[in-house]
């Protein structure tokens, strides 16, 4: 059951327009997730649906790169425990008009958000997760909301299963919408391999791996380290590439010059251009904790990457062993270096998974795909709203 907001009144989306849709998020940082929500921004139909970025904190890089093409609000909560991020949000919310709120991720924009939604009568409620699992698992006081939310979007079927299982989140209010990718931006390429080694100082035949992810603790990527290290003596002339940026990154370092692979390890920051990046490695590789069904995953194997990662969450259902990639347990770096490695060593596998991971991506995860699966969840979801509430209303008159 979902409690209904019948103290807004709800118009038909033909006298309406377009639905004004706030996706409610911490920040923007490069990271999978922002990533993937940025590439849905630019593809949203404006007939359809009006998008706005919610970051309860600051901007961050893509939320700065992004405010001249949507309105992005921010700076909303002073803390963990600032409970005035309530009115705040919902005043917003109220002076925008906002037909549904979308909170990304778990933790409190799950929860203010939701929350801030149904009091300011907002009539579709939903909640995009991306991952399962402590750091962003579902907590109690995100599970007492569940009556007044319409939909939990999962990434991948067994992620949905998840949610349901797990989570404990009704069956009927899940909804799966897989992850995609721009096809036409992440893709192959000879120019970019070459260029790319030449801007890190590398010789044209220098094998490279890679990672796209925020410097962060869950994303594990202490173990990339140690992984780069026992392969320092087998593969010589191997180097790495770190995109992205966050609190970890003095951890990573410290680790890198104790180990001493410091000279091997290219901390390139946050970037934007990615695609150009992802498309010059010889293997990307995923090492962290807990994830769902990651985007950097998708972009890698587009560009025709094979791809070595944890098997955790719904990875599998992209990294298919002895199809588009490998897969190790996670916290292993023995099994990470044995993956890379392996890898590394047999051309002929890499371009084989690399060219299975693209058929994979076009046939199961496109951009256009998501797009259409989340504008379809929120005017379904609208529709059925002005339907209770002319029936309601019907009730009251009777």
């Amino acid at each position: 059951m979902t409690i209904r907001r019948w103290w807004r009144p709800v118009v038909s989306r033909k006298k309406r327009g377009p639905l004004r849709i706030q996706f409610v998020i911490t920040s923007m940082p490069v990271g999978g997730a922002e990533t993937l929500l940025v590439n849905m921004l630019r593809r949203m139909d404006p007939d359809v649906v009006l998008p706005e970025v919610v970051c309860l904190k600051d901007r961050g890089p893509l939320g700065e790169e992004i405010a001249e093409e949507f309105t992005v609000h921010s700076d909303l909560i002073g803390g963990k425990w600032d409970i005035g991020v309530l009115p705040r949000l919902s005043r917003l919310m109220h002076r925008r008009q906002v037909d549904a709120v979308i909170t990304v991720g778990a933790g409190d924009k799950m929860f203010w958000g939701r929350l801030a939604a149904f009091i300011a009568g907002v009539p579709v409620i939903a909640s995009a997760l991306h991952s399962t699992g402590w750091p962003d698992g579902v907590g109690r006081l995100n599970r007492i909301l569940t009556p007044i939310t319409d939909a939990f979007i999962a990434v991948a079927d067994s992620h949905g299963e998840f949610l349901n299982r797990f989570e404990r989140f009704p069956k009927h209010k899940v909804h799966v919408i897989r992850n995609g990718v721009d096809c036409d931006r992440f893709c192959r390429s000879d120019k970019n391999r070459a260029e790319v080694r030449e801007e890190l100082g590398l010789g044209t035949e220098t094998q490279l791996v890679g990672i796209v992810a925020a410097l962060r603790s869950e994303k594990n990527h202490a173990i990339l380290v140690r992984a780069a290290e026992k392969l320092r003596d087998s593969h010589p002339d191997l180097h790495w590439m770190v995109v992205g940026d966050g609190p970890e990154r003095e951890t990573i370092e410290r680790l890198a010059t104790e180990l001493c692979v410091q000279d091997r390890i290219h901390l390139l920051g946050t970037r934007h251009d990615t695609p150009r990046l992802v498309s010059a490695l010889d293997v990307f590789t995923l090492c962290s904790l807990n994830e769902a069904s990651p985007v950097s995953i998708l972009e890698a194997l587009a560009c025709e990457v094979p791809v070595a990662a944890t098997d955790v969450g719904s990875v599998s259902e992209s990294v298919i062993s002895d199809q588009t990639g490998v897969l190790f347990e996670s916290n292993d770096a023995s099994g990470m270096a044995e993956a890379i490695g392996g890898l590394l060593d047999d051309q002929s596998t890499r371009k084989r998974y690399g060219k299975t991971g693209r058929e994979l991506v076009l046939r199961t995860g496109s951009l256009e795909s998501m797009v259409n699966g989340y504008e379809r969840l929120v005017t379904t979801l609208y529709d059925r709203s002005c339907v209770q509430e002319s029936a309601l209303a019907g009730h009251a008159t009777a």
